[in-house]
């Protein structure tokens, strides 16, 4: 076992693990190591920001899991792409900065106790951020993590989209992170400089730079290494060779919603029985590790536009070209963003106390599929438009268990989708909506022809098998470690410490009690923040 000497071992340099690193790094006075199962982050589209789409099969840099067949998707695997290399999910996302509204904090705090609510929460971000919008009571400036105001370089459409979801009825809405969420408006990004501004970036880098951390790529950990019930190390194979590390003080784990509780269950804490029917000895008998699983479900409407979209700029070599100069001449244009520039929060009923469903606007289409590529950069040869839409707080729930002992393979992947008779009928009246948003000018006037789900889908059963059919991940997967106060109910405590054993912690999204009704960024973040504060506390 090597003995170089650290106090922490972190698992994973995702959004979490690379917050972690930093905070825990910054005194001097601990040692971290820090064990990434993918490479470097530093690679062309990864720092591009619309190059994500070159990403999002891309086996270098992606997990690149499945999941088994959904009834509730129309017996469909859908596709989970998650981060393999510094920066986790952050070095391959879209970017879009949302904490999430403020009454999630609320029942995080219910499940885990006031440190996990909003005051803590509100009180982190500030601290967190530097936002391009400037800070006041709920925004943060000076932090490590630059957030983009994102209000320079918009397609013209956007106006258009807001315009006619405001004749609906929904407002316009200048920050969905300020005192409100509800209405539409446009995205604050993780962009920095015309550059992806992950939380390898913001964290990871300024770490490395420290005596005391020490980031080992390509690591991946095979399992966890106990003295009786107490974490002393890892185990992982590098370059094809498998090594011993031990850690004085604490392991934790970093990798994300699939590969945390993986991890977990192939080191022996899990539920007995499954793990006994993979020849796994049993450290702790943990039955929460792995369920819980809860995901956002997002579907699209497309529309053939009859004037220019994205398609027009980015589809022809020419127009590849003209970008080109732009972002690499001045920082700017499409290739200099997110897809999603604008979208917004909407309630299906007015009696929901807070917004259930989440809109993404995109002035692009990508109908028609490229083999190996998530077609951003190479898009319908005709001017389309999608909005799409996902619910922020599904009932549905899945679970992450174990194909095999066999550390090298995908874990099985149980999403359960629309499984809840609330998720389906939600999903409904929210698709009916963005039909309604279009029908309003100034969209009316510039829409063609609706292409998907297509005129002829109207009734509520047709629908609805439309919404199975065509909806899949939007890529938030949470909750398969759940934090919580009561033993009976959660895999960690408050503290993040694993039940049932020592020396052993999860902090990444894993841990949510509940999923948050928005992007998950932001929230991993806050936990590796708000983890790393607990774990110096108990080092004093």
């Amino acid at each position: 076992m090597d003995g170089a000497g650290y106090d922490y071992i972190i698992v994973g340099a995702g959004s979490a693990g690379c917050v972690l690193a930093e905070r825990l790094s910054a005194s001097g006075r601990h040692r971290i190591l820090v064990l990434e199962a993918g490479g470097s982050d530093r690679r062309f589209y990864v720092h591009l920001p619309l190059g994500y789409g070159k990403l999002f099969f891309d086996p270098a840099v992606n997990w690149n899991y499945r999941t088994e067949p959904d009834p509730g998707l129309a017996g469909n695997r859908d596709f989970w792409p998650r981060g393999k290399i510094l920066g986790g999910s952050s070095s391959i996302n879209a970017m879009v900065w949302i904490r999430g509204h403020r009454s999630d904090y609320d029942d995080w705090a219910a499940e885990a106790g006031s440190g996990w609510g909003w005051d803590a929460a509100r009180a982190a971000y500030r601290a967190i951020e530097d936002n391009e919008a400037g800070g006041d009571e709920v925004r943060g400036t000076g932090g490590p993590l630059f957030v983009s105001a994102n209000l320079r370089d918009l397609h013209p459409l956007c106006e258009s989209f807001i315009g006619s979801a405001e004749a609906t009825g929904l407002k316009r809405n200048a920050d969905f992170n300020g005192a409100e969420q509800d209405g539409v408006g446009i995205y604050q990004m993780t962009i920095r400089g015309a550059r992806r501004n992950s939380a390898a970036r913001a964290f990871l880098r300024p770490a490395m730079k420290r005596a005391n951390v020490r980031v080992e790529t390509h690591a991946h950990v095979t399992r966890i290494l106990f003295e009786g019930r107490r974490a002393v190390g890892v185990e992982y194979r590098q370059n094809g060779v498998l090594r011993q590390v031990r850690a004085e003080s604490e392991i934790i784990l970093s990798g994300g919603a699939i590969n945390s509780p993986q991890l977990l269950m192939l080191s022996g804490i899990g539920a007995a029985a499954h793990l006994k029917d993979n020849g796994i000895d049993v450290v702790a008998d943990s039955p929460y590790v792995g369920q819980n699983l809860t995901d956002h479900q997002g579907i699209n409407y497309t529309w053939r536009m009859n004037v220019p979209t994205y398609n027009d700029v980015l589809r022809p070599w020419w127009g590849k070209l003209f970008a080109g100069m732009r972002y690499f001449m001045g920082g700017k244009g499409p290739l200099a963003k997110s897809i999603n520039h604008a979208g917004g929060f909407f309630r299906t009923s007015p009696d929901l106390a807070r917004p259930n469903m989440q809109l993404y606007f995109q002035a692009f289409s990508t109908l028609i599929p490229r083999e190996g590529e998530r077609p951003l950069l190479t898009p319908d040869p005709f001017p389309g438009l999608s909005i799409g839409l996902s619910n922020c707080r599904p009932t549905s729930r899945g679970e992450i268990t174990l194909n095999s002992a066999d550390p090298f393979a995908a874990p099985r992947i149980v999403v359960n989708a629309f499984s809840t008779n609330h998720d389906v009928e939600e999903m409904l009246t929210a698709v009916k909506h963005l039909r309604r948003i279009a029908a309003q000018e100034p969209m009316r006037a510039l829409i063609a022809e609706e292409l998907r789900p297509g005129p002829e889908v109207q009734g509520d059963e047709d629908l609805i098998a439309d919404i199975r059919a065509r909806s899949g991940t939007v890529f938030h997967p949470s909750c398969t470690v759940r934090m919580g106060s009561d033993p009976a109910a959660s895999a960690v405590d408050p503290n993040l410490k694993v039940r049932g054993v020592e020396g052993l912690r999860v902090c990444d999204a894993s841990v949510f009690p509940t999923l948050i009704g928005g992007n998950t960024n932001a929230p991993s973040i806050l936990v590796g923040w708000l983890g790393a504060e607990r774990i110096l506390h108990d080092a004093r």
